[in-house]
């Protein structure tokens, strides 16, 4: 069996061979004691004049102009770093209500997205529709922020009334629990959790059982560590299988693998070192590592 320092190691090597900028940022902060200002001046570099985050932030997306998943993966990577940045989420915040829908819900593309390059999964906009992605995530991201806008306030409101219903897809599921995870309410916001974690059994692009094929999202996804709030939805059985299945996934360059095609050599550079990061911080929270 593979050690885990020979795990860390390798993923080390990898990260600073094959990863973007952030990355590497990142798993200095969390695994090196390196500076969380330079994180925070790393995805600083992605922002735009309206407020907004671009330029490829989420690979698969290579629009300069502002997405609203670029900005998630900007306040997910604030948050793993622990860092409060109000002016960068209040500018997120006006840049997120001018795309809104009345109801304050967010499309998860905007039609920039399709004047560059992207994955094949983004060959036409999403249609519209009632999904907690991304709405449900951002909600909670800027929630963690301790940000106050009109916006926010009526993005809140609708999650909470969107989450009574049923969802049926898996990464909506996991944008629900970005917002149970930081919602006030508490004890609404557990139950609630509970509930919408317990639909990933049923829900389009779960990825159950572990193993090498398909792309899915797995139960550690959906609880990245062992207190997060969807948690108990999972037997103990099911989530060590899987973080068994993680730890064997390492490549031999020291990464983890995609489970897609990217738009790119590029993009796929980058969306493994965000993998690599992910499992890395997954197995270090569950006592891997």
């Amino acid at each position: 069996m593979v050690g885990t320092m020979d795990v860390l190691e390798r993923a080390t090597g990898f990260l600073w061979r094959n990863a973007r900028l952030l990355e590497p940022a990142l798993f200095a902060h969390q695994f090196l004691n390196g500076s969380a200002g330079h994180v925070r001046d790393v995805i600083r570099a992605y922002r735009n004049a309206d407020g907004g985050l671009g330029h490829a932030l989420e690979p698969d997306i290579r629009a300069p102009t502002s997405q609203p998943l670029h900005i998630e993966v900007a306040l997910r990577a604030l948050l793993s770093a622990g860092i409060r940045d109000v002016e960068l989420a209040r500018g997120a915040c006006d840049f997120l209500a001018g795309v809104a829908h009345a109801d304050g819900s967010v499309p998860i593309d905007l039609p920039s997205m399709l004047d560059y390059p992207r994955a094949a999964h983004w060959a036409e906009r999403d249609p519209p529709g009632d999904s907690p992605n991304p709405t449900a995530a951002l909600a909670g991201l800027l929630l963690y922020q301790g940000v106050s806008h009109p916006w926010l306030d009526r993005a809140v409101a609708w999650c909470w009334e969107r989450l009574e219903a049923p969802i049926t897809e898996a990464h909506a599921i996991r944008s629900a629990l970005v917002f149970l995870e930081f919602a006030e309410d508490r004890p609404r916001a557990e139950a609630l959790a509970l509930k919408a974690a317990r639909q990933a059994y049923t829900a389009r692009y779960f990825k159950a059982e572990p193993g090498a094929g398909s792309y899915g999202i797995t139960p550690l996804q959906l609880a990245s560590t062992p207190d997060a709030v969807g948690r108990a939805a999972f037997p103990d059985t099911l989530l060590a299988a899987h973080l068994d299945d993680l730890l064997a996934a390492q490549a031999e360059d020291g990464g983890w693998p995609i489970a897609w095609t990217p738009p790119g050599p590029g993009a796929a550079a980058e969306w493994r070192g965000l993998a690599t990061l992910e499992a890395l911080t997954c197995l270090r929270a569950y006592g891997r590592l």
